[in-house]
């Protein structure tokens, strides 16, 4: 059944803590693409790739993070990476069946570790610009962006402005597409997603690299990388010890994109996923 048929339909799984809101598409019968978002971003970010997979024949599911989009809120403001992985552990066994992780920076590293945990669910995890070793100066722009998005923005303008400054997005010609992924309050703009996420002790502290590089080195699941070429997180370096650690690692190059290409360059991204599926976890 194609998306074009079926989907998207909002559902909900339970996560380890929060309920977790998900977009489905395709055959619910098929088998499963799990796809999961970046910090700050929503299952929207994965629309386009999720309705090629969809359409090729797989279950696509998109999923909110905890404290992202739809999804609710952690009672008790736990944001670390260990919690994030908790509910993929969550969704996996809430499917019951082999399925692939898909997965862009905060969501890739939950997918590496919630994956690696369950390599009898697993046929595929296909990380985007994700590596256990990420370079500091990219993170911090990363916490800049969070902190330029505090205190939120008095149009959908400045919006765009923060993008575009501090995650060298491009500059959006019209910034209306932004307000799916915005709340208002005090007749400021947020984005939607919790306050908390955006506490800089849950941005690359050391306990995580720890829990990514146990990961690596557990993992038996195929693990396929694709680096952003212009990438200030994901390093030449950082792609040569992921391989010490996972000797069967596959990378491929995105040329000429950055660290959140997934949101621009889904259809290309896409093409390279529909080809692994087909290897891992044929229909």
């Amino acid at each position: 059944m194609t998306v074009g048929v079926r989907g998207p339909e909002t559902i909900r799984l339970p996560g380890a803590g929060p309920t977790l809101a998900a977009d489905a598409y395709g055959d619910p019968a098929a088998p499963p693409v799990c796809f999961f978002h970046g910090g700050g971003q929503s299952r929207r970010s994965w629309t386009g790739s999720a309705r090629r997979v969809a359409q090729a024949g797989y279950h696509a599911l998109t999923f909110d993070l905890r404290g992202h989009g739809d999804s609710h809120w952690a009672d008790d403001g736990d944001y670390l990476l260990d919690a994030y992985a908790r509910d993929v552990e969550a969704i996996l066994a809430a499917l019951g069946r082999p399925a692939a992780l898909v997965g862009a920076s905060r969501g890739g590293q939950a997918a590496l570790v919630g994956g690696s945990r369950h390599p009898e669910l697993v046929r595929l995890i296909m990380l985007a610009d994700v590596s256990p070793y990420m370079h500091d100066g990219g993170v911090e722009a990363i916490r800049g962006f969070f902190r330029a998005s505090e205190a939120g923005f008095a149009s959908l303008g400045e919006a765009a402005d923060a993008l575009h400054h501090h995650l060298g997005r491009p500059r959006l010609a019209d910034p209306s597409g932004l307000a799916k992924s915005m709340r208002e309050a005090g007749g400021r703009l947020f984005w939607r997603w919790d306050p908390r996420t955006a506490d800089p002790r849950f941005l690359h502290p050391p306990s995580e690299g720890e829990a990514l590089i146990a990961a690596a080195h557990r993992v038996s699941s195929p693990v396929v990388l694709v680096r952003a070429e212009l990438s200030d997180i994901v390093s030449a370096e950082s792609v040569r010890k992921f391989r010490e650690l996972t000797p069967s690692l596959e990378v491929e190059v995105a040329k000429g994109a950055g660290h959140m290409f997934t949101g621009d360059r889904n259809d290309a991204f896409a093409d390279r996923l529909l080809h692994h599926l087909a290897r891992f976890l044929p229909l």
